[in-house]
């Protein structure tokens, strides 16, 4: 298992979530990736994303100044 992070402050709608997609594809499943946001809808959009790709997702912080995402690969499509 590995993790790694994904640092995705400063970027708007769509691109975290675009991204966040990007770096999950080569991902084992068991892998983690810690994503870091500054966009407030990261907080609706990657939860979705992720219910689409069968992942598994949890906000780790949550403050002003950034959002900290952990998403675990899973055996999804």
């Amino acid at each position: 298992m590995t993790r790694t992070m994904l640092d995705l402050t400063g970027l708007k709608c769509p691109l975290p979530a675009l991204k966040t997609r990007k770096a999950l594809k080569p991902l084992q499943p068991g892998d983690q990736l810690e994503v870091h946001c500054t966009d407030p809808l990261s907080v609706i959009d990657i939860p979705n994303l992720i219910r689409e790709t069968g992942d598994k997702v949890e906000i780790t912080e949550r403050n002003e100044a950034r959002i900290v995402f952990l998403v675990e690969k899973g055996d999804g499509p």
